[in-house]
């Protein structure tokens, strides 16, 4: 990719990381999914500002791309990409999760233009990706949908009756991005729930898979390009990430899943993202 390119995508990841961190704020009894946010925020930008054909004059265009956050408690990086574009004014991110405001704690399609599905219970959104694949086959529709999963989500059984039966309907409009940060509210992933060896279990499933650095904007980009010339069958981006990305004290750490800042933690969070250099 050109040079000039990659790095103002990188740039775009790091203003969608100031804007999630806006979002959640440092006043106390705020709380928000800083770490999950951040983990996928590269991948996010890479999403609306690369690959998917989205217009924000005309969000329900039916010759459009989909995007499924099904890991929905990470809403803050897909209004903060939806804002940069367009869809609403950016200072709405400030009424993030006041009653009655257009941007809520998980998306909602009823209130926020841009948002496919309500999702937030986990273990849905391959489920509502793979129902809009197979409309929009039927329909001759050549778009795509891309579905992203929490890595702890994959501990949810209908993500596999999805897996399968995309694999049987043979559904190359279909790709699912697993955001593979590892850690989930409670701990270590691998501790709750043992999902080592993605590649080889989506594969067998009969599923075109693709490994890659989460963070590694050319890798993204390549990965996203590959995934959309496939045929015959769906693909998975297994993204290998860090949770709280960006943000020293959040980096790894469950505690920061979700949780509220102090003034000092805000302070600090902000002087990261401000010097912060993706690849």
């Amino acid at each position: 990719m050109d040079p000039v390119f990659t790095q103002n995508l990188n740039e775009q990841a790091r203003i969608l990381r100031r804007h999630i961190l806006e979002m959640v704020g440092g006043e106390d009894g705020k709380v928000g999914h800083l770490g999950g946010s951040n983990s996928a925020a590269d991948i996010v930008t890479a999403l609306y500002f690369y690959k998917m054909k989205v217009d924000p004059q005309n969000p329900r265009d039916e010759n459009r791309d989909r995007f499924i956050l099904s890991k929905g408690h990470a809403a803050l990086v897909q209004y903060a990409a939806l804002a940069e574009l367009g869809f609403f004014p950016v200072e709405e991110i400030r009424h993030v999760k006041n009653l009655g405001a257009m941007l809520q704690g998980h998306p909602d399609m009823t209130r926020t233009p841009g948002i496919e599905a309500n999702t937030g219970s986990l273990g849905m959104g391959l489920s509502i990706g793979l129902g809009m694949a197979l409309g929009m086959r039927m329909d001759g529709n050549n778009r795509k949908v891309y579905v992203m999963i929490g890595d702890g989500e994959l501990a949810e059984g209908q993500v596999w009756e999805a897996v399968i039966a995309a694999a049987h309907h043979k559904l190359d409009n279909l790709i699912a991005i697993i955001d593979f940060n590892k850690v989930q509210a409670m701990g270590p992933t691998a501790d709750r729930m043992q999902i080592s060896g993605l590649s080889e279990r989506f594969a067998s499933f009969g599923w075109h898979t693709i490994q890659i650095d989460g963070h590694d904007m050319n890798f993204i980009c390549m990965a996203l390009d590959k995934a959309a010339d496939m045929s015959g069958r769906p693909v998975v981006i297994i993204a290998d990430t860090i949770k709280g990305k960006g943000v020293s004290f959040a980096e790894g750490n469950a505690a920061f899943h979700n949780a509220g800042l102090t003034p000092e933690q805000y302070k600090i969070a902000s002087d990261d993202i401000a010097s912060y250099v993706c690849r």
